[in-house]
């Protein structure tokens, strides 16, 4: 039973890519409006699963206002009539849009959530990143000026992890292809972008391609090649230019990158899945970047699986979710040097993305990594449960259970609000 739960273990920290801004403090800053008092919907972008509710990738839509009658329950629900993999979402920077893709192909779904913000409207399908970049499998949607820069996981040619980022026009006009680095130690691989306009830095992390991680686990694991197939870095580029700097040693699969959104840090802070590690990039007295390894996730030995990272809006506080353990982590950041865990908590059998609101009450926690990675029998729970968060402990407020609710895996999520209606465009 032990051998066969550590093999288990082993094959899960493989898919530790799921994780990317989820939340409000960890949204571009280029976007304009962000949420500062209560949210009333969390958009849950939903993994279909065949044979449960009409089996295709969804925008769902949680009623989270505490003085709503509806509070706690899914209000909408928008198909998009296929599956391919649903993963992350990113809002433009006007906040009229979300866009949204999947792991699996190369279509990318933009939903007008201004209009009504409670019932988001499929309005555009966007299909030619594959064919104009090369690229497939978008996993991270970053608002710039009037743009979006989507980092991809794979490639058309051989599904391996050579990939880049594309940008597009907010109208869904590609613009622009750029690969990721190859030389100066560059491994080519991608997972998330973030950036900090005021260094006009931006910083991407890396992963593994398709032909990795949509492979049965039991294949991968067995294969000793392909698991070398993972990255093993960081990519500092100049923004304005959109070219690579300086490529930084991070091994073990770093995923979400979180700037401090504190105006006087100079740092960034990323989680490694594979090493269970935390990670930050900061700029030394000289100028330049470094990555330095400064903490330690859980029980490195038991593979907890680092996944989805929030920072608070101070800067001074880090949610990490672990996937095996289904815990929920917090750290101290007051000396980002050496991040101290202050508190921890079992949220679920399996746990992936965690979003906290802007004044930092409220956390949103969904349970699915991927399809074919998630756990089996009882310990595949699908939901979303909110909680609150008084400085010292979690309490769950509400829970949906998507598998009951026939809605599929319950992934991504970004905060919406009545007040953001037909403003900005």
């Amino acid at each position: 039973m032990r051998s066969t739960y550590c093999v288990a273990a082993a094959a899960f920290a493989v898919a530790a890519f799921s994780a990317a801004q989820a939340d409000e403090t960890c949204n571009s800053p280029y976007i304009s409006k962000l949420i500062k008092g209560q949210e009333d919907y969390v958009y849950v972008w939903t993994l279909g699963v065949e044979g449960l509710g009409d089996g295709s990738d969804k925008l769902v839509t949680v009623d989270v206002n505490p003085k709503s009658k509806t509070y706690g329950k899914v209000i909408n629900s928008v198909s998009t009539g296929t599956r391919a993999e649903a993963h992350h979402m990113g809002l433009t920077d006007d906040r009229r849009q979300l866009w949204a893709g999947g792991l699996s192909e190369n279509r990318i779904w933009v939903f007008d959530i201004a209009s009504d913000p409670a019932k988001p409207k499929l309005v555009r399908t966007v299909s030619d990143l594959g064919d104009k970049s090369g690229f497939l499998g978008p996993h991270t949607y970053y608002a710039l000026p009037g743009r979006m820069l989507v980092q991809a996981l794979s490639n058309t040619k051989d599904k391996g992890g050579k990939t880049g980022m594309a940008l597009y026009s907010n109208e869904g006009k590609f613009l622009a292809a750029h690969a990721m680095p190859t030389s100066n130690g560059g491994d080519g691989y991608g997972y998330d972008l973030a950036v900090n306009p005021k260094k006009n830095v931006l910083l991407t992390s890396s992963f593994a391609g398709y032909a990795n991680y949509m492979r049965p686990l039991g294949e991968l694991i067995k294969d000793g090649e392909a698991m070398k197939n993972f990255g093993n870095t960081m990519v500092v580029w100049d923004l304005k230019a959109l070219k690579p700097q300086k490529v930084l040693a991070v091994p073990g699969a770093p995923l979400e990158i979180r700037w401090s959104l504190n105006p006087k840090d100079n740092w960034a802070i990323t989680a490694t899945a594979l090493t269970s590690k935390l990670w930050l990039v900061k700029q030394d007295a000289r100028g330049e970047w470094n990555a330095k390894e400064v903490g330690t996730i859980g029980d490195p030995a038991k593979i907890p699986l680092p996944v989805d990272i929030s920072i608070t809006r101070d800067g001074k506080g880090l949610w990490v979710n672990t996937f095996m353990d289904g815990k929920t982590h917090y750290f101290d950041l007051s000396n980002p040097e050496a991040p101290k865990q202050t508190y921890e908590k079992v949220t679920g059998k399996q746990v992936n993305m965690i979003s906290q609101s802007w004044d930092g009450k409220r956390v949103y926690i969904t349970s699915s990594l991927l399809a074919n990675w998630d756990k089996g029998g009882a310990d595949n729970e699908q939901f979303i449960r909110g909680f609150a968060w008084n400085g010292k402990e979690l309490t769950q407020k509400f829970e949906v259970d998507f598998a009951k609710e026939k809605l599929g895996r319950a992934h991504h999520m970004k905060l919406g609000s009545r007040a953001l209606a037909n403003k900005g465009g």
